[in-house]
């Protein structure tokens, strides 16, 4: 079970150090920071600091490769492709498809975050942008157009999404794909994380949940990462919309729901009983 947080999935190489990680938190403790999942698509509130190269490495140490990272690699397929991963992070599913020979763009707002990416293996195979998902703009035209863990729920209006989408439409080639996922709003997800608590990789760090707020679509929450020197607290908001209100904001954009998956080995959605509401769209026409 993937984190409340957006995560990007990746190339399975070895994670920084528990050393790094170490370093890092020490110069945060105490710190407050706003709104952390929104900054994933350049949707920060001011005075987020998601540009400091600290809480990018604990970002990336605390996310590793998953079953969908698997089924995203699978889309882009054997032979190589052209690549765009909105909101990309730091990088990891980009490193894994260049490993593959694909041609990748890897496309986020966070300098620092880039910065970490360009630090992998195979990362001098990505270009890399800094941008927002909603502005990024190009002459390119890719094959596959990616959004990655649960990025999109971090889309809190539909003016937001629909700018996503807008961006997929422009950038993809005729017979090209969209992919991307949400969670399904029909699981008690605010019943599954109240009170979750965990130990991060490495041992070092304990992982607290709260949820803070529900209101409709939206829930809030507050998760601590407490270690020996103090704690590191972040607040955050997930929409949770329903199928059907995606697929009609896809369809606005111009694009057409061609396939809907609720499981990673691409099982079909159920309503009731699927976690996952993963979306393959086209261009329209």
């Amino acid at each position: 079970m993937h984190a409340p947080l957006a995560k990007k999935q990746g190339a399975g190489h070895p994670r920084p150090g528990t050393q790094d990680l170490a370093t890092a938190l020490p110069l945060l403790c105490g710190a407050t920071i706003k709104s952390l999942v929104r900054c994933r698509l350049g949707g920060c509130d001011r005075g987020m600091d998601y540009q400091n190269s600290q809480i990018a490495k604990i970002y990336d140490h605390a996310n590793s490769r998953a079953r969908d990272t698997d089924f995203y690699l699978s889309l882009a397929g054997v032979r190589p492709c052209s690549v765009l991963d909105l909101g990309c992070g730091t990088g990891l599913l980009c490193c894994a498809l260049a490993e593959r020979g694909h041609r990748v763009t890897g496309v986020d707002p966070a300098a620092a975050m880039l910065a970490v990416a360009r630090r992998k293996p195979h990362a001098e195979q990505v270009e890399w942008v800094e941008s927002s998902a909603q502005s990024y703009r190009a002459r390119r035209r890719f094959d596959l157009i990616v959004m990655t863990g649960h990025a999109f729920q971090i889309l809190l209006t539909d003016a937001d999404a629909l700018a996503v989408f807008e961006t997929m439409r422009g950038h993809l080639k005729e017979g090209g794909r969209v992919a991307f996922e949400t969670r399904n709003p029909r699981v008690d997800w605010a019943g599954e994380w109240a009170g979750r608590v965990r130990t991060l990789p490495g041992g070092q760090v304990l992982e607290t949940l709260e949820i803070t707020g529900e209101d409709g679509e939206f829930i809030s929450f507050q998760t601590s990462y407490r270690l020996s020197h103090g704690t590191l607290t972040t607040s955050s908001t997930l929409r949770f919309s329903p199928r059907e209100h995606v697929a009609a904001l896809i369809a606005r954009a111009g694009l057409v729901v061609r396939e809907v998956f609720g499981e990673w080995d691409a099982g079909r959605f159920d309503p009731a009983r699927s976690r996952e509401i993963i979306f393959i769209a086209e261009l329209a026409g």
